[in-house]
């Protein structure tokens, strides 16, 4: 039978202070998950924790983690996975800096493969012996349309994006039999601070309004116009669901029809 309860399951959910993260909390925590919010920011993530429905009455929780530092997150995820289980991991965090790949320092590479593969893959390997044990997991990372088709002037993005996607398929190859899945959300222009950060720098870069820039960018999409947060965490509602748990180690792009392959 069809499902999209998670009463009962805790979902575990990075850069969810903002943007999509937290539209995904959102999201999770209306169909009954208790989300436990991950960020760097101790009073934003206060404030999200007091806008998620409790409705079924579960008790939120946020953990204080810098992503751009890798082994403060592990001690951070181990420390509270000592008495508690995590069923849905959802892996997000803030994109690289854009710009032509040619111009990208290696240090640069380095710090976004550590933010986001090397996160990822710290968090999964930790909460994924409870999930194991449940017999119920659902690995979700939001990454970008990119490692479908790479973007303009993202140069470091497109690479560690690919990296990510590359890792997730090899996760879900090893974890599918266990009934955990993992699957990749891929997110095309969505209104949150990066695209506003994007527009500006483009319309900075060619003299052009930043209305003009966003025009543009819309014509791009067959919808045109640019996606809602709330619609990308939906698909993240559903992969976290007992409905998905015959859907693994897809990339499946929420993006109003812009990429170019199918």
């Amino acid at each position: 039978m069809l499902s999209l309860n998670l009463t009962g399951k805790t979902a575990l959910i990075g850069g969810s202070t903002q943007g999509i993260g937290l539209a995904s909390a959102q999201a999770l925590a209306s169909m009954g998950a208790r989300c436990v919010l991950v960020s760097r920011n101790e009073e934003k993530l206060r404030a999200a924790i007091s806008g998620l429905d409790t409705s079924k009455g579960q008790l939120h929780y946020y953990l204080v983690a810098d992503y751009s530092k890798p082994e403060q997150v592990s001690d951070v995820i181990a420390a509270f996975l000592k008495d508690n289980v995590v069923h849905i991991l959802v892996n997000n965090s803030g994109g690289p800096a854009g710009g032509p790949i040619m111009n990208a320092k290696p240090e640069e590479f380095i710090s976004a493969f550590n933010q986001h593969l090397i996160c990822n893959h710290i968090i999964t390997r930790l909460v994924a012996e409870g999930m194991k044990k449940e017999g119920y997991g659902r690995i979700i990372n939001i990454i970008s349309t990119s490692v479908k088709i790479p973007l303009k002037d993202l140069g470091v993005s497109n690479t560690i994006r690919g990296a990510v996607a590359s890792w997730a398929k090899t996760m879900a190859n090893e974890l599918g039999q266990f009934g955990i899945t993992v699957n990749n959300v891929l997110p095309g222009a969505t209104s949150t601070e990066r695209l506003a950060t994007i527009i500006h720098n483009k319309a900075a870069k060619t003299g052009k309004s930043k209305e003009d820039v966003e025009h543009e960018m819309m014509e791009e999409v067959p919808a045109r116009r640019f996606g809602k947060p709330e619609e990308i965490a939906a698909m993240v509602a559903f992969l976290a669901s007992p409905a998905a748990a015959y859907v693994n180690g897809t990339s499946i792009p929420v993006d109003g029809g812009r990429t170019g392959s199918i």
